[in-house]
C-alpha cells in the first residue's frame, strides 16, 4: 500500500458527460410521414434548426405524397408508451410537442404520459384530418384529444378553419369566430392559449394570432403564398415548443417561430409532383452574392469562423 505521500498526482478527469450544457430537448409525439415534410421529420429537422434536440415518438405510419394522404396505420399504445417512458428514464426534458397521434386509445396513452410532468410546457397541433374515412374514429379521436389533451395544453395551435370545426362546432354565425372566442372555448377545455394560423385578411394577406380568453396578444401578418404547403403547421408548432424548452416567453416564442416559418416557406422546395416542403435548414445556405464568389466553398463556416445558427430567423 502507498503512502499518501507517494500516491501519484490526481489526474485531472474529463467533464463528466451531464454536466457538459445540452440544448432543450423537445419529445415530439407525432406521425411518421415518408415525404419528410411532416410528421417526426419535420419536427426533428425543425428543432434541430431552432437549436434543440428532438425526442420523436413514432404514433402512427402515415402513407402520403406530397399531395395526398392515403391511409395510417397506428402504433400498438403500449409500444408508444414504451418509446417514451425508456427515453423519460433517461433524459431530462424541455418541452413537449403533440402532432397526430393516430387514435383515441393513443391519445389516452399519451396523456398520462403528460400528466406525470405537468410544469413541462405542451404545445399541441391540430392537423386537419378530413383524409380519415372512418367518421367515428374521427370523432372518437377528437373527444380523446378535447377530454384528456388540451387540459394539459399550454398552446393550441391550428388553421383557422379547422379549430372552428374543432372548438366551435355549432358555430353558425356568418363571419368565422375570432381567435379571442376560440381561445375562450379552448379555454373551457383547459388550454391556455390558441394560436391561430391562416386567417384571410384583405389585400392577399393572411394573418396568425397568439389569443388568450382575455384577448389577442400578439401574431404576425404574412402575403399569401400561391401555392400549396405540407408540413407548414408541424413546422410551426416543433418550432414553438423548442423556443418555449429554452425557457423564452411565450409571446417572443410566437413571433420567433412564425418569422422561421414564413422564412421557410419562402425557401421551400418541391421534391415531388405535390405541395411545396418547408426549407426549416435556410438559414444554413450562403446567399447567392457569396455563392458566386466561392466563398461558401472555401468557408463552410462563414467568416466568422463560426456555424450558421437558429439566430438567423430573425
Amino acid at each position: 500500500m502507498t503512502s499518501k505521500a507517494t500516491d501519484p498526482a490526481p489526474q485531472e478527469s474529463e467533464p463528466d458527460a451531464q454536466e457538459l450544457q445540452s440544448p432543450a430537448c423537445v419529445m415530439s409525439f407525432n406521425a411518421s410521414d415518408s415525404t419528410g415534410a411532416g410528421g417526426v421529420a419535420a419536427d426533428i429537422a425543425t428543432i434541430a434548426a431552432m437549436g434543440g434536440h428532438a425526442l420523436p415518438v413514432v404514433t402512427t405510419i402515415v402513407m402520403r405524397d406530397t399531395a395526398e394522404v392515403f391511409d395510417h396505420h397506428p402504433i400498438d399504445d403500449e409500444v408508444v408508451v414504451e418509446q417514451a417512458r425508456s427515453v423519460l428514464e433517461d433524459l431530462t426534458i424541455s418541452a413537449w410537442k403533440v402532432g397526430f397521434l393516430g387514435n383515441a386509445e393513443t391519445v389516452g396513452a399519451v396523456a398520462e404520459i403528460l400528466s406525470d410532468y405537468p410544469d413541462v410546457p405542451l404545445v399541441t397541433y391540430l392537423p386537419q384530418l378530413s383524409w380519415i374515412d372512418d367518421e367515428d374514429a374521427a370523432t372518437a379521436y377528437h373527444d380523446a384529444l378535447r377530454e384528456l389533451v388540451l387540459p394539459q395544453t399550454e398552446v393550441l395551435v391550428g388553421n383557422q378553419k379547422t379549430l372552428t370545426d374543432f372548438l366551435l362546432p355549432d358555430w353558425d354565425a356568418e363571419r368565422p369566430p375570432s381567435a379571442r372566442e376560440m381561445a375562450v372555448a379552448a379555454h373551457e377545455h383547459g388550454t391556455d392559449y390558441v394560436l391561430v394560423t391562416g386567417v384571410q385578411l384583405p389585400n392577399n394577406f393572411v394573418d396568425n394570432v397568439l389569443a388568450s380568453p382575455q384577448g389577442a396578444i400578439t401574431g404576425e401578418k404574412f402575403e399569401r403564398f400561391d401555392t400549396a404547403f405540407v408540413g407548414a403547421g408541424d413546422t410551426l408548432t416543433a418550432a414553438l415548443a423548442a423556443l418555449l424548452g429554452t425557457g423564452q416567453e411565450l409571446h417572443l416564442a410566437v413571433s420567433e417561430a412564425l418569422a422561421f416559418l414564413d422564412q421557410s416557406l419562402d425557401a421551400g422546395f418541391r421534391p415531388g409532383m405535390g405541395g411545396v416542403v418547408p426549407d426549416r435548414f435556410f438559414w444554413a445556405l450562403p446567399p447567392e452574392d457569396e455563392e458566386e464568389d466561392g466563398l461558401a466553398a472555401n468557408d463552410p463556416m462563414g467568416g466568422d469562423g463560426k456555424p450558421p445558427g437558429p439566430h438567423s430567423v430573425h
